[in-house]
């Protein structure tokens, strides 16, 4: 690799426009020769120190510099430059002209980092505001910190002009937790010369190891918004598999005390909500109080704790109608479960090239919504399990062991006639993983438990005690772009009969089903399972990458009491292999295609689903995107074993699924994206097409939008209406039906930012799905060849439909009044309309009667002071 050494003429400044404003912008300059350690650009004097390519140092301050954006402090006047940065997209390894100089200092108690950015146009600088946290198309500054120097776990922390922050923890090298949240502090100011940000980050803030010499992994990286290119310290290939282990080193700092981290946030909240009471609304209102602690127990392990956790302010889930044999998927948003979730990762099942994993734990289980709502509830019923306290530890001891533990629990709900909706529950999860071969790989593993304080009424419906566990393990070889990953897992749930059967026989299991070897037994009172996972993936090293995967999960195993599992009593083999072209050339700026193959099994070898599948996406050289792809399946003789409910396993037909959208400049003020896909399957009998049309705009600096719209008209020649009769008898009767149905979902986002301590977001989605069933069959030969064999008429009726509508937003302004206190306002409204008969589609019929309904409103202040005592 190439490393480009900026130690040429450069051509600098006189002087600072910052100490001099009567320098006019296009003043004379004059070159520093090569062989002298030169002046700096930031204040005209003596270069001290120069950094590495790879390597630099830290000074100590004796008095620290004071945070105002300017450069001209003295505690900069000695520190160490670093200033050999290269683009490393679209060009790696090029000279930039939009030059960086860096410099870091510290104390007992801060880091201090200063760098300037140089623009030869400044007036063309894009600095927006918006809600801390939030990307936008603008300019920005990236500060990466190891400080474990494990090439594996660290800090981010970004700014852009404007003074926006963003914060991240990262784990597995490039695994970016966005939740995470320090105090830290940062100036930034616009100049003559480009811009100014001057960072302060608490030593508390971040973990280190307790030893007198530092070395921290220490990365920069800008990215200049009007151009799109990207300039790093050192240079950052990324070709090569995650970024965390391309740090260069910062040494320096030493003699560092322990500082004491104890950080308390106590809440109130005030709320108002609107409840159904008979044929009219009453309008409760409430005061609660709680309080978050974050305690270091040592150097390396940190205590989280919540009491009375109240998460009013997280924007709701996306509506969804699911009409699928399998459970929904919704994203944690809580940021007590988001922040540090990585230590507690056990992934069982994942997406393409590990995306959209789910595994042993899933913390939207704790504070779930009560399981039996339909059993015992009413439509006064809680919607949502009160969390009485949680805690968790984590942090990574001496020699590369990760530590976490997390304990949780949830109260007693009560139904109508003080009946339980859902029991009190004990949540935990165990986790500990220790790095090997310098980083290179770990060994890990995780246990997880569940028990219920069950009584007579819950106990035939809810298991009292769930137990998984498992071992995985990871390594990186062949200079780190290749990597062997696996995992054993077992599971263990318990309960009465009743409760077992009833494990038995949900979508999970499907014991009951006729033609499968696996035996439903009414009399158990346990049920055991385990799963193993096996992948082998390139993801560095030239042009391709590719990924192997081999995943198995036995007929018992169950992790849904505290983690994510839609199915069990399956095999999977899937292969990915891609070509990412990131050098530009004049048909594109990049380029991505892959190619995958997807087969699964029942573990008794029942051939499930075959499939073929490519994605092409396309960057142009005037950055807008092309999108391509498409999916062809079941070509062989494959068979689907849960879409009868618990029946027998219907033969598949061949299917396609095609889809190709468009993205414009993310650099304008308007962008706009078309998406648009088709499919069909049964022989013809079903089939789809659904459009997604959206733009993203930006008015000014400070205020931006974006609106959206997803409609899709399906028909599902034999979508499963229900099973009547005696469950895995010769008289059951599995029934389907022709499904016509239309849904059209929109959706809002506006966002105004008043400065980067207060901003106003607002969220809205009406949804609206209607379907009608006719020609009600059921399976007569489910195996046939032919697909008009597999069924015949079902004298039952007409089969009805659905009419289904609903309406959530989500308005919150928040106010950080000072550095991690913040106000919340929120106002959260929805509307819902249920209906099992369908009703004509007309969006402007449908919206008007969503608009009618009456709402449920929440109003809802909570404010929180951070101390740190």
């Amino acid at each position: 690799m190439k490393i480009l050494v900026l130690f040429g003429m450069i051509a600098i400044p006189a002087a600072s426009a910052a100490q001099n404003p009567t320098q006019p912008e296009n003043a004379p300059v004059r070159e520093i020769a090569s062989n002298s350690p030169g002046k700096s650009a930031i204040d005209g004097r003596d270069i001290v120190s120069r950094a590495t390519a790879t390597s630099a140092m830290a000074t100590r301050a004796t008095t620290a510099p004071v945070l105002d954006g300017k450069t001209d402090d003295p505690a900069w006047q000695n520190a160490q430059v670093i200033d050999q940065f290269l683009e490393y997209e679209p060009k790696k390894g090029a000279e930039t002209r939009f030059k960086t100089e860096v410099r870091v200092t510290y104390d007992d108690k801060n880091l201090y980092i200063l760098a300037r950015m140089y623009d030869p146009a400044p007036d063309s600088i894009v600095s927006l505001l918006s809600r801390r946290d939030t990307r936008t198309s603008s300019e920005q500054l990236k500060l990466m910190i190891d400080s474990y120097h494990d090439r594996r776990t660290g800090y981010e922390f970004c700014v852009n002009p404007a003074g926006v922050k963003r914060d991240y923890y990262v784990y597995d090298d490039n695994t970016e937790d966005q939740t995470w949240d320090a105090v830290w502090d940062v100036a930034t100011k616009i100049d003559s010369l480009g811009w100014v940000a001057e960072f302060r980050i608490p030593f508390s803030q971040i973990r280190f190891n307790n030893i007198q010499d530092h070395t921290f992994g220490f990365m920069v990286v800008r990215d200049v918004a009007r151009t799109s290119a990207r300039i790093s310290w050192p240079l950052y290939d990324h070709e090569k598999q995650g970024y965390f282990s391309q740090m260069g080193d910062l040494a320096g700092i030493r003699d560092l005390a322990m500082p004491r981290r104890l950080e308390v946030m106590p809440y109130v909240v005030t709320k108002n909500e609107t409840r159904p009471s008979g044929a009219s609304f009453n309008h409760p209102q409430s005061v609660s109080a709680g309080a978050d602690l974050k305690y270091g127990l040592s150097s390396n392990l940190t205590l989280d704790a919540t009491i009375n956790p109240d998460f009013g302010q997280v924007e709701a889930d996306p509506a969804v109608l699911n009409l699928s044999a399998f459970e929904s998927f919704f994203e944690e948003r809580r940021p007590f479960f988001l922040e540090g979730a990585g230590i507690f990762s056990f992934r069982t099942a994942c997406g393409d090239i590990d995306t959209q994993c789910t595994g042993l734990f899933y913390s939207r289980r704790i504070g779930r919504s009560p399981q039996l709502s339909g059993v015992y509830g009413d439509e006064t019923s809680v919607t949502n399990t009160t969390i009485l306290s949680a805690a968790k530890v984590g942090g990574r001891l001496g020699r590369g062991l990760s530590v976490g533990l997390l304990d949780a629990v949830t109260q007693r709900e009560q139904g109508a006639q003080g009946a339980t909706i859902e029991p009190q529950t004990n949540y935990a999860v165990a986790r500990l993983q220790q790095s090997l071969f310098g980083g290179t790989g770990d060994i890990g593993t995780m246990i997880t438990a569940v028990d219920r304080s069950l009584d007579a009424q819950s106990s035939p419906y809810l298991r009292n005690s769930a137990y998984t566990g498992g071992i995985d393990l990871r390594k990186r070889f062949l200079n780190k772009n290749y990597e062997l990953t696996a995992y054993v897992a077992g599971s263990l749930v318990r309960g009465t009969p009743e409760a077992i059967a009833s494990t038995q026989l949900d979508g999970v299991h499907r014991y009951q089903r006729p033609d499968d070897n696996i035996s439903f037994d009414p009399n158990r009172t346990s049920l055991t399972g385990n799963a193993e996972r096996l992948t082998i993936s390139k993801f560095g090293g030239g042009i391709t990458r590719f990924q192997s995967v081999y995943q198995r999960f036995s007929p018992g195993f169950e992790t849904n009491d505290v983690g994510f599992q839609p199915r069990a009593d399956e095999q999977m083999f899937r292969n990915w292999f891609a070509l990412q072209m990131n050098t530009p050339t004049k048909a594109y700026r990049r380029a991505f295609f892959n190619f995958n193959t997807f087969q699964t099994w029942s573990t008794a070898g029942l051939p499930t689903n075959m499939s073929l599948n490519t994605n092409w996406h396309v960057q142009f050289p005037n950055q807008m995107w092309g999108h391509i792809g498409g999916n062809f399946g079941n070509f062989v003789a494959t068979y689907a074993d849960r879409e009868a409910r618990g029946g027998p396993a219907v033969r598949r037909s061949r299917d396609f699924d095609t889809w190709t959208g468009v993205e414009g400049d993310g650099r304008k003020k308007w962008t706009p994206y078309l998406f648009a896909g088709a499919y069909g399957s049964d022989d013809g009998n079903s089939h789809g097409r659904w459009i997604n049309p959206s733009v993203d705009f930006r008015v000014s600096s400070s205020f931006s939008a974006s609106l959206g719209a997803n409609y899709e008209h399906a028909i599902d020649d034999n979508q499963w209406v229900g099973n009547f009769g005696d469950t895995g008898s010769d008289t059951t009767h599995y029934t389907f039906a022709h499904l016509d149905q239309n849904t059209l979902s929109l959706s809002s986002r506006l966002n105004f930012t008043a400065s980067p301590t207060l901003s106003l977001q607002f969220y809205a989605q009406p949804f609206m799905t209607t379907g009608k069933y006719s020609n009600w069959r059921e399976l007569a030969n489910p195996r046939a060849d032919k697909y008009d064999d597999r069924y015949k008429p079902y004298l039952g009726g007409d089969p009805g439909g659905f009419d289904f509508k609903q309406l959530r937003s989500n308005t919150v302004i928040r106010w950080e009044y000072r550095p991690g206190s913040t106000v919340f306002f929120v106002w959260q409204q929805g509307r819902e309309l249920s209906s099992d008969q369908p009703d004509e589609f007309n969006v402007r019929h449908g919206l008007g009667n969503l608009f009618s309904l009456h709402p449920s409103n929440t109003l809802l202040i909570k404010a929180s002071y951070w101390f740190n005592p």
